[in-house]
């Protein structure tokens, strides 16, 4: 049987310098609260979350300094580019979350932004901890290593 691609599942945006720079324990899907010029602009693909984190605040999860290019059609009713957007998760995952990160000195990294099959937007949140420079160093000699081996293994098979 062969899967049907469904079209409203679309990636939007991601952020690969998470992990190299952090290293992930576990992730979480979350909502997210968008106006309708948001996400108009995301449909067309023009987001960045490479510089954003995710933030326990009062009681609710934000999502801080992600970048939504502004909606020319929307006119005087479009948004701000880099407003603080709340999340949406359980009141369970919250206190987690909460947890994580001011008893464990842990970070929320945003992970991937994308539509799920529904045509909702969601974003994947990784609960993470820094890496040091030779966790970083480590992390690239394996990749590069594994890159070798996968050469060398094509190479005595052809």
């Amino acid at each position: 049987m062969t899967k049907h691609h469904d079209p409203n599942s679309k990636m939007i945006a991601e952020n690969r310098r998470a992990r190299f720079d952090y290293a992930i324990e576990s992730d979480l899907e979350v909502g997210i609260v968008l106006l309708g010029s948001e996400v108009k602009s995301l449909r067309r693909g023009q987001s960045n979350i490479a510089e954003s984190y995710a933030s326990v605040e009062g009681g609710e999860l934000w999502l801080i300094n992600s970048y939504i290019a502004p909606y020319e059609q929307a006119g005087v009713f479009g948004h701000e580019e880099r407003r603080r957007r709340k999340l949406l998760v359980s009141r369970k995952e919250l206190s987690r979350l909460w947890n994580a990160v001011g008893r464990e000195g842990m970070t929320l990294v945003p992970l991937v932004m994308y539509f799920n099959d529904r045509g909702v937007a969601k974003l994947k949140i990784g609960v993470a901890k820094g890496k040091k420079l030779a966790d970083k160093r480590e992390t690239s000699a394996k990749r590069d290593w594994d890159r070798q081996k996968a050469r060398l293994l094509k190479q005595n098979l052809s």
